[in-house]
């Protein structure tokens, strides 16, 4: 089994998350973290490296390297757009030392969802409240408008956090009133999170957390069966700081894990690179995207045509990108974020907006228009990863069982046409059966798996039964297993009735 060796560094890191790091005109609120590797075979990639650090040697810094601090934010104004001929030729020639084989892994973290997360850790999932949904929509609206009163309460004045919180929803509803047809859903998010916000637990000391990155890691790692490594992690900021992330990697179960200077690995400057380039990329498009004050946020918000006046060299960049983090080494850890990803989900819709287009006189003959197109695509992006959201109903594979049928999760044989799947035999009374699992198909279709003399067998329901089924998935998709367990069906005057015991 070949040996890996993988560099890790970080971009928008508040080494303390306090009032003034989260007031500040530059604050980001997303940490962003990257992480480069290859088979230690494979040394081509840093002899392509070295030239290019030795083309590009008049931006080193003291230390001697090509760090992404070279870069300002304003140069990412408008994303690649706004690259002038020089910084867009580095950037190529940089993003153009990536192939097939490179693995990249990078993970995006909402610092004011940790904070949330934090504040509200004593809410749970229950049938009557999605907590994580309550959770994201508080971080999205406190990302989104930041109301600096009530981000100021997380720190100063937690016992006040909760009537802040609760004055803002409303003042939010009732300037929604001004749009209501483009803030129905925002609107009713907000009356659910008013419903359910009747209490609140003392906030607990607030730091950073520097697990969430490696936990992702450990699962990417495992996902593409690599197991002979080595992580290196760059050495930053003060001695007590420098060990947090090591130990956190170490804990997660990265064992093989060690800190090192940047100046003596030329992958700690890339992972640099790379992290600089997609974090300025982020916080463009959150800046463009974000309200600026509350009286406009009622009004529908796109990214400027500035985003789109591109030539033909930074249209290649966006495809060049996108290969790397949408094509070359897929997987499904290749990126992590916590609850709230709506920064990581329009990146991506950004990237895969771009790459749709084969020149840029494609773009130019409806420039005006592109930025309605894309706030339409990526909100068909963000409206799928909400309902994804929404389920915590664990995604498993189809074992297949032969041509017409396969396992379920509970080993019942299911028939991918629902016709030949056997009717529960409902006699005339109650009778009562140990449930295994209850589902539907795309039609809608009932089914139930019990347990049968040892064995696992799926019957279908009647029709009448569909709603039932529906809801107790519902039930499950909101954290409550409700299986196994009896359950007694009645049938009774041609009617149906269900009781879980």
């Amino acid at each position: 089994m070949p040996k890996y060796n993988f560099y890790y560094d970080e971009s928008e890191h508040s080494r303390k998350i306090n009032y003034k790091t989260v007031s500040a005109s530059n604050y980001y609120d997303n940490f962003v973290t990257m992480i480069v590797g290859w088979s230690a075979e494979k040394d081509d990639i840093l002899q392509r490296h070295a030239a290019f650090e030795t083309k590009y040697a008049d931006r080193k810094d003291r230390n001697g390297e090509i760090k992404s601090t070279m870069f300002q934010q304003k140069q990412f104004k408008f994303g690649f757009a706004s690259l002038n001929k020089q910084n867009a030729q580095f950037v190529n020639d940089f993003l153009s030392l990536f192939d097939k084989d490179i693995h990249i892994y990078f993970s995006i973290s909402s610092k004011i969802e940790y904070l949330v997360l934090q504040v509200f850790q004593g809410y749970r999932n229950s049938f009557l409240v999605d907590a994580d949904l309550m959770k994201y929509s508080i971080t999205k609206a406190l990302v989104m408008y930041r109301p600096q009163e009530i981000i100021k309460c997380l720190y100063e004045s937690p016992k006040d956090f909760l009537e802040e919180l609760k004055k803002f929803f409303r003042d939010r509803i009732e300037c929604n009133k001004n749009n209501p047809q483009l803030k129905q859903k925002e609107t009713e998010a907000f009356q659910q999170i008013l419903f359910i916000l009747d209490d609140i637990s003392e906030a607990p000391e607030i730091d950073w957390d520097y697990h969430l990155p490696f936990d992702g890691f450990k699962k990417y790692l495992a996902e593409k069966d690599i197991s002979n490594y080595n992580l290196i992690i760059d050495k930053e900021g003060k001695e007590e700081e420098k060990s947090k992330t090591l130990k956190a990697a170490r804990e997660i179960g990265l064992d093989n894990s060690d800190e090192a200077d940047s100046t003596e690995y030329p992958g700690l400057r890339m992972a640099d690179m790379m992290a600089g380039i997609i974090s300025k990329l982020l916080k463009g498009l959150c800046d463009s995207l974000r309200y600026q004050s509350l009286d406009e946020s009622a009004n529908k918000k796109i990214l400027d045509t500035g985003w789109f006046c591109l030539n033909e060299v930074q249209l290649g960049l966006y495809k060049k990108l996108y290969r790397l983090i949408c094509e070359w080494q897929p997987a499904w850890y290749k990126s992590y974020s916590g609850i709230y990803s709506d920064d990581l989900v329009v990146f991506n819709a950004l990237l895969n907006f771009m790459n749709h287009f084969e020149s840029v006189e494609q773009i130019r003959a409806d420039i005006d228009m592109q930025g309605e197109y894309f706030n339409a695509f990526a909100c068909d992006q963000l409206t799928r990863y909400f309902n994804q959201r929404r389920c915590k109903l664990p995604i498993e594979p189809v074992i297949p069982f032969d041509e017409e049928s396969y396992l379920n999760q509970r080993g019942g044989k299911v028939y991918f046409d629902s016709r030949k799947q056997l009717l529960l035999p409902l006699h005339e009374g109650s009778q009562t059966f140990d449930v295994l699992s209850v589902g539907v198909d795309q039609k809608f279709t009932p089914t139930v798996t019990i347990l049968k003399d040892g064995e696992s067998e799926c019957f279908r329901l009647p029709n009448e039964l569909s709603e039932w089924a529906c809801s107790v998935i519902r039930m499950a998709a909101m954290g409550m297993k409700l299986f196994p367990t009896k359950v007694t069906f009645s049938n009774i005057d041609g009617r149906y009735y269900v009781d879980i015991l």
